[in-house]
């Protein structure tokens, strides 16, 4: 199965730069989308009958937002993690399947101010330990932006970034909090020394042709389905947002074989 994540940062501006034709490409399983920028009715996306919508729109306009089109029903969706500060912003759907929960996620920034750390840590607590509940009853495969360089091998400036949004040391702490949890994160699994593998860049000229990025869009599962894991890339050549769309391959008769 191929998933797909994307943080089009607008998915209307996305679309006019060459959106669908990545999607037509990728013919992906499940296609994740954070940051969509969208309220209900502001686009059609006419991705033909087999694939099924589902939506998270954050209250406030042209802010946040989520969304999943796939090919496989699901048994239940769901949105939010039920708490109402977070489900106001649109931030995660959760999709279930017989044998996995999938769940897209654009985590909240801290802000360059720091102004929302405080608010983005309890989050992140939250979110941990609902996918640890999710864990508990069948594997997870977690997708989106993260908003954090876990390691410094996952930005090209990590001296200079040190305490900043996205590299704090709070920031990190809780994403190995949440890897401790039982899960993995699939790039590093399969490309554990890997450098200049980023998914961000920012829009100040030439940083992404010269590749001054950062890696915080990740795909994570549960450490039952690394067996699994076939393929994790980073389409960092694919233009349309300041984020590059990131690719997980499973084969799940392994996961089961293990």
């Amino acid at each position: 199965m191929k998933f797909v994540s994307w943080n089009v940062n607008g998915l209307r501006a996305c679309v006019n730069k060459g959106f669908m034709n990545y999607f037509n490409e990728m013919d992906a399983d499940f296609f994740c989308l954070q940051e969509t920028k969208l309220q209900e009715g502001q686009i059609h996306m006419e991705l033909g009958e087999h694939y099924h919508q589902f939506w998270h729109y954050a209250e406030k306009k042209g802010y946040s937002g989520t969304a999943i089109f796939t090919k496989h029903k699901p048994l239940s969706v769901s949105r939010g993690l039920g708490e109402e500060d977070e489900d106001n912003e649109g931030r995660v759907i959760t999709l279930e399947y017989e044998d996995f929960y999938l769940i897209t996620v654009y985590t909240p920034n801290a802000r360059r101010d720091l102004s929302r750390l405080d608010f983005r840590l309890a989050w992140e607590e939250m979110f941990r330990s609902y996918l640890t509940k999710l864990g508990e009853q069948k594997p997870v495969i977690v997708c989106g932006d993260l908003n954090v360089a876990h390691q410094e091998i996952d930005l090209k400036n990590a001296k200079s970034n040190r305490g900043n949004s996205g590299f704090t040391d709070e920031e990190r702490e809780k994403m190995t909090r949440l890897l401790d949890a039982g899960f993995v994160d699939s790039f590093r699994y399969l490309y554990p020394d890997r450098t200049d593998a980023y998914s961000w860049w920012s829009f100040m000229p030439k940083i992404r042709e010269r590749n001054i990025g950062w890696r915080i869009d990740y795909f994570l599962a549960s450490a039952s389905l690394a067996p699994s894991i076939v393929e994790a890339g980073i389409d960092s050549l694919v233009l349309g947002s300041d984020h590059c769309p990131v690719v997980l391959t499973l084969d799940m008769t392994k996961g089961q074989e293990a």
